[in-house]
C-alpha cells in the first residue's frame, strides 16, 4: 500500500492540536475496552477517522462485546445485583433474585404455628377425597368436581392464607381438609401435611436425602399420592415410603434405585406413583435388568412386578382405558407404552424420541382410543390411535406436526380442543386434525388446568390467569399475582379451593362461587 493511501492512525489526533481530550487514541482505545457502546459513538464522531477505520473499530468491538457481556454479568452476579436462573426457555434468565427457599423463615413460620392456637375448628365430616392423585383424580388436568367462581374482575379469588415452604417441584394432593406434599428442608427431603383451610402444618416425615442439579434446581420432584388413608411418596433420590395420611406414621420405606441396581437420571426421579388396585406404579432411573417400571404392593411394599429395559423419563404414569382395554400408558426416553396393569406385560408401543430423553409429558387421553402427545426440544406432538388387532393391539399416528411444543407443562383436552402452552405461549389444536386454532399470550414455563369451561393458568413467574376454554381464540378474563418468582409446580383443585406453590412459597385461594361460600359461612 502506498504512503498516500494508508489509513489514518489513531495517533495523529495526536497531531492536532484542536483535537478534544475525548478523541485522543489513549482515551478511545480505554473506551472500547471499558464501556464498548461509548467507545464506538467516540469513534464515529472524531472526524479525524475514516470510514473504513470506524467499520474497523466496530467489528473489533462486535467480536469483544462477547466477552465483555459475560464479564459484566459475572461481576453482576458476584456483587449480588442480579442472579441466573433457568426459567425454561433457550437460556438462563437474569433475575433480580432467584427463586429459593428461605430456610430461617420456613422454620420460624413453622414455629410460631406449633404455639399458636388453631384460628378454626374443623366442622361436620370432610368431603369425599377427590384430588388424590398429580393433575387431579383422573391425572388429566381437568377439575369436574363443582363450578368455580370465573368473574375474577368483579371479585377476585381471595387468598385464603399464605407462607414459606420447602424446596422443590412436587404439586399437592388433597384429601380429609388436608393437603400434602413433599419438598426440601434443608439436607432433608420432607413428606408433609397442611390443613387445606388455615396452611397449618399438621405433621412431616422427614430423611435425609439432598437432589443437587445446577439447571433444573434442587429438591423433590414427584407429586405423592393419597390412597385410602395412606400417602405414597417418591424423592428425587429414590427414597420411596408409605405413610399414614392421618399422623404421618411410617408403614414402610425403601430406596427404589438402590434395591433395583439402577442409576438415577439426570433430573431425578420426577413420576408420580401411581395406585392401582393393591399396586404402586412407578418409574425408575437407568437399568437393563428390566425394571424401568415397578410395582409394589401397596400394603407390605413389596415388589410385584417390574418391565422394559428402557431409560426412564420424566413424564407421570397414568391408567386409562383404551380400546376397551384397561392399561397402564408410559413414557419412557424413547416410546409410548400401554402396559397390563395385572403384570406389566407390554401390550403396545409407539415411538416416542425427545432430544436427551426428555420426556417430561404425560399423554392426555383424546376419545376411546387415542391419546395425544407432546414434548418440547424441537419434538412437537402427535395425535395416536390404539386399536385391536388378531395379534393384540396395534398404535398408529393419526397426526404430527409442531404446533404443541409442551416442555414440562401437559396439556388438557375439551370439546375436541387440545389447550396447551407452546415454548410458554398458550396455544390451542383442534384435536381431530392437529390443525393450530390460534397461539396468543405468553405465560412462560407454567401449568393449566381445566374447570368450568375455562383454563387456569400460572404462568412461569407465578401470575395466575383466568381464560375461556374457547376454541375460536383466547379470551383472558383477569389475572393477578399468586406467587413470587419461578414456578414450575402443578396447582391442585379441590373443594373450591386452589392450591399453588413453587420452591419459596405456598398459598391457598377460594374459587368457590359466591353462593357456595355463603352456604357453607351460614350457621
Amino acid at each position: 500500500m502506498a504512503d498516500n493511501e494508508r489509513l489514518p492512525d489513531l495517533e495523529e489526533g495526536l497531531l492536532d492540536p484542536e483535537t478534544p481530550w475525548y478523541h485522543t487514541p489513549f482515551f478511545e482505545r480505554l473506551i472500547l475496552l471499558i464501556f464498548p457502546p461509548l467507545g464506538l459513538a467516540l469513534v464515529w464522531r472524531n472526524r479525524n477517522h475514516r470510514r473504513r477505520q470506524r467499520l474497523i473499530a466496530t467489528a473489533l468491538a462486535l467480536v469483544y462485546a462477547v466477552p465483555y457481556g459475560a464479564l459484566c454479568i459475572f461481576l453482576l452476579v458476584q456483587t449480588g445485583t442480579v442472579a441466573v436462573e433457568w426459567r425454561g426457555g433457550l437460556g438462563p434468565s437474569l433475575v433480580r433474585r432467584s427463586t429459593q427457599p428461605n430456610y430461617k423463615a420456613l422454620e420460624e413460620s413453622r414455629a410460631e404455628q406449633r404455639v399458636t392456637p388453631l384460628d378454626t375448628q374443623p366442622t361436620g365430616s370432610p368431603p369425599p377425597p377427590y384430588w388424590t392423585a398429580f393433575r387431579g383424580p383422573r391425572r388429566d388436568g381437568v377439575y369436574d368436581e363443582g363450578p368455580i367462581a370465573t368473574n375474577w374482575v368483579r371479585t377476585p379469588p381471595r387468598c385464603l392464607w399464605r407462607q414459606p415452604v420447602g424446596g422443590g417441584y412436587a404439586s399437592l394432593v388433597v384429601a380429609d381438609n388436608r393437603a400434602f406434599t413433599i419438598e426440601q428442608r434443608r439436607d432433608d427431603e420432607a413428606v408433609t401435611a397442611y390443613d387445606l383451610e388455615t396452611g397449618r402444618e399438621l405433621w412431616r416425615h422427614s430423611y435425609p436425602a439432598l437432589f443437587q442439579e445446577w439447571m433444573g434446581g434442587d429438591g423433590p420432584r414427584a407429586t405423592p399420592a393419597y390412597h385410602e388413608g395412606l400417602i405414597y411418596s417418591l424423592g428425587a433420590s429414590g427414597v420411596f415410603c408409605c405413610l399414614g395420611a392421618a399422623n404421618g406414621q411410617v408403614l414402610w420405606q425403601k430406596n427404589i434405585l438402590a434395591e433395583n441396581s439402577a442409576t438415577n437420571l439426570t433430573y431425578g426421579l420426577t413420576a408420580s406413583p401411581l395406585v392401582v388396585d393393591d399396586k404402586v406404579i412407578l418409574l425408575g432411573g437407568e437399568t437393563s435388568e428390566g425394571r424401568t417400571v415397578l410395582a409394589y404392593h401397596r400394603l407390605s411394599g413389596e415388589r410385584l412386578w417390574s418391565a422394559l429395559d428402557d431409560r426412564a423419563a420424566y413424564a407421570s404414569p397414568l391408567l386409562t382405558r383404551l380400546a376397551d382395554q384397561r392399561q397402564v400408558l408410559v413414557v419412557t426416553a424413547a416410546r409410548a407404552v400401554g402396559l397390563a396393569p395385572e403384570d406389566g406385560r407390554l401390550l403396545w408401543e409407539f415411538p416416542w424420541r425427545v432430544s436427551n430423553g426428555n420426556n417430561t409429558c404425560a399423554p392426555v387421553i383424546v376419545g376411546t382410543n387415542r391419546l395425544f402427545l407432546s414434548a418440547g426440544y424441537g419434538a412437537g406432538c402427535a395425535l395416536v390411535e390404539v386399536s385391536r388387532t388378531n395379534e393384540g393391539f396395534r398404535a398408529r399416528e393419526i397426526w404430527r406436526n409442531r404446533n404443541l411444543r409442551n416442555k414440562f407443562n401437559p396439556s388438557v383436552h375439551a370439546r375436541g380442543a387440545i389447550y396447551g402452552l407452546d415454548e410458554g405461549v398458550l396455544a390451542c389444536l383442534d384435536a381431530a386434525t392437529g390443525e393450530r386454532r390460534w397461539r396468543d399470550g405468553n405465560y412462560g414455563y407454567g401449568q393449566l388446568l381445566l374447570a368450568g369451561g375455562h383454563l387456569i393458568v400460572l404462568g412461569g413467574d407465578g401470575e395466575l390467569a383466568l381464560v375461556e376454554a374457547n376454541p375460536e381464540r383466547r379470551i383472558e378474563i383477569a389475572r393477578l399475582p399468586a406467587l413470587t418468582g419461578k414456578t414450575w409446580n402443578v396447582p391442585a383443585l379441590a373443594h373450591g379451593r386452589l392450591l399453588v406453590r413453587n420452591n419459596m412459597e405456598m398459598a391457598c385461594y377460594d374459587l368457590r362461587p359466591p353462593e357456595s361460600r355463603r352456604r357453607a359461612d351460614s350457621p
